[in-house]
């Protein structure tokens, strides 16, 4: 009898066994890491896919990666990947970090808050198994997809900096400062070699340089839910920083 859970199906000879990497840097993420890292475990476990979670923690002084050690006791030490860093060093080279020690063909991802819910990464493979795309992005303005939790403030924020940099960059995607993603691990390499922005600008940077090296790019609707525990780390200084960023992009691209 067929059941809701779909199966793997078992490679044939000369096939490409595909595996899926899930990159989650953290910084102060002890409350959230044991919630994201089940979710992961329960969607991508139950969509038969093969995977692995690579947690890239900057120096929390929180325990996170105390926390992240005991869920390789409880999950085993193939599916968690505990790869600490001393310090914060940005996004980017975190990526690079986790990149260092991904067994997987394709890269995932997301942020550890919780924002971004793992229940949408079966629609991800499965866009980019229909087209052989390059990039997945997660999308809040399109179809289906939305913002829960945020303020009228911060909605206006991301709302003006996704118009303005629809505007001036006009990348041909919908939500360019979003990092719920999926990546061919070779085109990751390649777009983190070419982007110089840290921060925010970081995510903005990668679409419109995928734009730019002729990278296809699909979307899925998502629904981003504001930070269950902790603080937001989007302060006015990652506006300013923002801002110019932009400005850069556009003389530059």
């Amino acid at each position: 009898m067929e059941t809701g859970r779909r199966r793997a199906v078992p490679a044939q000879a000369g096939d490409t066994v595909e595996k899926y990497s899930v990159l989650l840097p953290t910084y102060n993420e002890r409350e959230n890491l044991p919630i994201i890292v089940w979710l992961l475990i329960k969607y991508l476990g139950e969509s038969g896919y093969s995977f692995e979670i690579i947690i890239i923690d900057d120096g929390s002084p929180d325990g996170t990666q105390e926390v992240a050690k005991q869920l390789q006791n409880i999950y085993g030490t193939d599916k968690i990947l505990l790869r600490p860093r001393e310090k914060k060093l940005g996004l980017g080279t975190a990526y690079i970090h986790g990149m260092q020690h991904a067994t997987g063909n394709f890269i995932i991802i997301m942020d550890a808050d919780l924002s971004h819910h793992p229940k949408f990464i079966p629609e991800f493979i499965r866009k980019q198994k229909e087209s052989n795309c390059d990039v997945v992005s997660g999308t809040r303005y399109k179809g289906s997809g939305g913002v829960y939790g945020w303020d009228l403030k911060r909605k206006i924020i991301s709302r003006g900096a996704n118009f303005l940099t629809q505007i001036l960059l006009r990348p041909g995607a919908s939500d360019l400062t979003g990092s719920f993603r999926l990546y061919k691990k070779e085109v990751l390499q390649k777009l983190v070699e070419k982007c110089v922005s840290k921060g925010y600008v970081f995510q903005m940077e990668m679409i419109v340089r995928a734009r730019q090296l002729n990278y296809t790019i699909r979307e899925v609707p998502i629904s981003f839910v504001d930070r269950v525990y902790g603080e937001s780390k989007l302060g006015g200084s990652e506006i300013i920083s923002f801002a110019k960023g932009l400005l850069t992009l556009f003389a530059t691209t």
